[in-house]
């Protein structure tokens, strides 16, 4: 049950510095003109992973330089303004092969003197046309994106782009409407473009969903409290409905509580490709900060016979106990996470932060229709209490000032152990990382 993606959470995305938020974006560029309202935004990520199966007999070890360009423009003037976005990426194998790459962070070779090997460098290009009247904005063409339904996965080496349309309005004051549809997508170890699939289920051969739709409103109209309801459909495949409640209130300037909700229902449509899914997933969590400490207890409960799935590498699952190497997500899962965080500044070392967390799930792989075309490997005579537990230490430090101003540096390290019949789905399982990120804003 292990993850090809980590969750991104709407509060932390890992190359902002590169991808600005379309609100402001827009703001900006309108204000501005489309030459002076124009910006060039460099980021090298250097990335290690090294994945170490104990059941196996070779690990999973990669280590990549990637290199992400993006131009926006600015806006032309007038009611309507049109304006054109570009981005390019290149990613650089510095080590893997020998039976230790699949490790996600680079393209498998599936043919030729090289078939099952990583390349030693992959890239892609891409570019968006938009439009801007009062406050809609059209795009089409290759699109970051980043909502519960439909979000690029940003936790490798090169992030995950879309192919498509999207829109946005901001006409009413704490508000963020949206909609779009894309048919394609790039993920973030590969150069081209396929279908869009999904990160758990297995679609029978020859077979794909054509597109996926969405649309959502975000509300943020009162301080510290945020609420979100987005709809999505992947043809053929599911209907998929989100919605979070969120609240944080200060008690002092010492003492915050924050309560929190994630809902997700998931209802298969059309040919099914997948099989049957009727599946109701939320996570609770409350977080009680004090100074530069917080400590975090969650919960969350999958309702149904198959896993709480997500588009393919995508980091579109905004659930509480997703984690670096498992999402706790398996059929009729329920778990639980304690996760203690703490912010350096509190001691005079700003830029520097940690957290540690133990998360455990216990699930029902008993009642997976063995039959279902997309779950069946989900299914496991002797997992009527499949249990997993995963430990993860996450420490991060970003450079405040200087020549090096926002380089930073990201230590994390999961370790997952499962029992009682988890092992049809997933081996046990030691995983590290180290990733640099060094933004530069070239104008």
């Amino acid at each position: 049950m292990f993850r090809t993606s980590l969750k991104v959470s709407p509060l932390f995305i890992a190359i902002a510095a590169t991808i600005p938020s379309l609100a402001q974006a827009a703001e900006d560029s309108a204000t501005e003109g489309f030459v002076a309202g124009s910006s060039l935004k460099l980021n090298a990520r250097n990335y290690y992973m090294n994945r170490n199966r104990q059941q196996h007999k070779d690990d999973n070890i990669e280590w990549g330089q990637g290199f992400l360009g993006v131009f926006q423009s600015g806006y032309t003037e007038g009611t309507v303004g049109f304006g054109v976005d570009a981005n390019a990426m290149l990613g650089l194998k510095l080590d893997g092969g020998g039976g230790t790459d699949g490790s996600s962070i680079l393209p498998i070779s599936r043919s030729g003197k090289d078939g099952g090997k990583a390349p030693g460098s992959f890239s892609t290009a891409g570019a968006t046309l938009k439009m801007r009247a009062f406050d809609t904005e059209l795009k089409a063409g290759d699109l970051f994106l980043n909502n519960p339904v439909i979000a690029g996965g940003m936790s490798r080496m090169l992030p995950q782009t879309f192919r498509g349309v999207s829109l946005t309005n901001h006409s009413f004051d704490g508000w963020l409407i949206e909609g779009g549809q894309a048919s394609f997508t790039k993920l973030y170890n590969q150069s081209g473009h396929k279908r869009i699939g999904t990160a758990y289920g297995a679609l029978p051969s020859n077979d794909e969903s054509r597109h996926l739709n969405w649309a959502g409103v975000a509300w943020s109209g009162v301080p510290g409290l945020t609420s979100s309801l987005y709809a999505s459909e992947l043809k053929d495949i599911w209907n998929q409905y989100y919605y979070d409640l969120d609240y944080t209130y200060a008690v002092n300037d010492l003492v915050s509580l924050n309560p929190g909700l994630h809902y997700y229902h998931t209802q298969d449509t059309g040919k099914a490709l997948l099989g049957n899914i009727d599946n109701n997933t939320y996570s609770l969590h409350f977080t009680v900060g004090v100074g530069s400490h917080s400590v975090t207890a969650a919960y969350q409960r999958v309702n149904g016979n198959t896993p709480f799935d997500y588009i393919n590498q995508g980091d579109s699952i905004y659930l509480d106990n997703s984690q670096q190497y498992s999402d706790f997500n398996g059929p009729n899962e329920r778990s639980w996470k304690l996760k203690y965080a703490y912010d350096f500044a509190g001691i005079g070392l700003p830029g520097l932060t940690s957290a540690l967390s133990y998360s455990r799930g216990e699930l029902d792989l008993t009642k997976v229709n063995p039959n279902s075309p997309g779950y069946s490997s989900w299914y496991s005579a002797d997992g009527k209490n499949a249990k997993h537990w995963e430990r993860d230490l996450d420490i991060k430090y970003v450079v405040q000032g200087g020549k090096a101003k926002d380089l930073a540096v990201r230590l994390q390290w999961a370790t997952n152990r499962g029992g009682n019949g988890y092992r049809v789905v997933d081996n046990d399982t030691d995983e590290y990382r180290v990733i640099v990120d060094y933004p530069i804003n070239v104008f």
